[in-house]
């Protein structure tokens, strides 16, 4: 089979390769949206560095996606049916650690093709099915397992007091996080600290907000979760260590590309924990997948993030995505028609 698989091959520069397929034993996907990533925008503006370029390019780009089953080998799965796709892909099985933090996993668009493609193969535990989920909201599932996989590290390592929770950052990780805790925990204050007034207007569903040049003097949570990222990341995690209580939880889930100074002397005087959280497994994108079909209040919020939806019918309109991305508030989503 041949496929249509778009690759950014140099800065802000997509090519259409094609590609002979040999199906064995994967699930034909056919992508219906999918959502840009600060990872994918990384790659496409070229700010990675020319070395980490060199070494990934010619890829797809691309690993928050869903997508309709076309043709399945074993006729085990309906034609038609919406799965979300998973992007990790393991090479083995760990009794002790989980599947997206083993080296030797794969994860789309970070080193192998992401789901920019006219069809993706899936292995058979890649996919998830969905049913009461819009497609355009449940492209949001991949950042959605992100926070499934945090909240389950943080329920396992977190003490019971859970009266004041805080989350750094007001983007779409700390949207989402925010709105998974206070479903979770509804009972708790929920707190977003963020430097736009304007994102604060998307926060309804919790207590308080401030932003970070105006919070209380006297303010105090149980438990934090990080949610910045990038050269932001250093002061919002030192602002934390600062408003946390002793041996509190401070979730650390914003990617950096630079070494980052923490106040260590602090962490030791209150006995914090810090928790490192990346990507998600497959036992994530289950949860998320639940959590949206059973919350459709929390689905209504979600789709409040989608910034822009658009249209793509060819490679140029890949570029005004990326480009359009730059300048939104939250997510863009892409209707694939390629």
């Amino acid at each position: 089979m041949i496929n249509e698989v778009y690759r950014l091959i140099a800065r802000k520069q997509l090519r259409t390769d094609f590609v002979d397929e040999n199906i064995v034993d994967e699930v034909v996907v056919r992508p219906t949206y999918l959502s840009i990533c600060a990872a994918d925008q990384r790659y496409y503006t070229g700010s990675r560095g020319k070395e980490i370029l060199s070494q990934k390019l010619p890829m797809a780009l691309i690993h928050e996606g869903v997508g309709h089953v076309i043709y399945d080998p074993k006729c085990k799965i309906e034609i038609g049916t919406k799965i979300v796709m998973i992007p990790n892909t393991p090479a083995e099985e760990d009794e002790v650690i989980k599947e997206n933090y083993l080296r030797s996993s794969k994860f789309r668009a970070s080193g192998f093709d992401g789901f920019m493609q006219n069809v993706v193969l899936m292995g058979r535990d890649r996919i998830i099915p969905f049913t009461n989920i819009p497609e355009r909201t449940a492209v949001l599932l991949e950042l959605l397992s992100v926070v499934m996989n945090a909240m389950e590290n943080f329920e396992e390592k977190a003490h019971s007091r859970r009266g004041t929770i805080g989350i750094w950052g007001n983007g779409s990780l700390g949207f989402l996080s925010a709105l998974v805790l206070k479903t979770r925990y509804p009972e708790a204050k929920v707190i977003v600290f963020g430097i736009s007034r304007q994102k604060m207007q998307f926060f309804p569903f919790v207590d308080e907000t401030y932003l970070i040049n105006e919070i209380p003097e006297d303010l105090q949570i149980d438990h934090a979760f990080e949610c910045v990222g990038g050269s932001g990341s250093e002061a919002a995690i030192n602002q934390i260590i600062d408003y946390i209580h002793p041996q509190g939880v401070l979730v650390l889930m914003g990617v950096s590309d630079v070494n980052v100074g923490i106040n260590t002397r602090m962490v030791l005087e209150k006995g914090l924990t810090l928790l490192g959280n990346s990507r998600s497994a497959y036992v994530d994108f289950d949860a998320a997948v639940k959590f949206m079909e059973e919350h459709s209040r929390a689905r209504e919020y979600m789709d409040t993030i989608i910034s822009e939806e658009i249209d793509i019918n060819q490679i140029s309109d890949i570029n005004r995505a990326f480009e359009h991305d730059q300048t939104n508030d939250f997510k863009t989503v892409m209707k694939w028609n390629l």
